[in-house]
């Protein structure tokens, strides 16, 4: 029984995307409403982050100085 080397992978180049210009709305609304969720998430995320940073700084003495309106 003889091994036969693994055949080299074929190389392939798109050239061209046929898609209706409505399509590729819907697709780009889609896209904003999928990213909404992930941009709370995210938001969560640092505000968690920068008030462990805060507590740090507070508990180290230190004073953040805040902007006065």
């Amino acid at each position: 029984m003889s091994v036969q080397p693994p055949a080299a992978p074929h190389r392939i180049a798109i050239v061209d995307i046929d898609i209706p210009f409505w399509r590729m709305v819907a697709i780009i609304i889609k896209w904003a409403f999928a990213s909404i969720p992930a941009v709370i998430i995210i938001s969560i995320i640092f505000a968690i982050i920068g008030a462990v940073f805060g507590v740090i700084v507070g508990m180290m003495g230190l004073s953040i100085p805040s902007m006065k309106l």
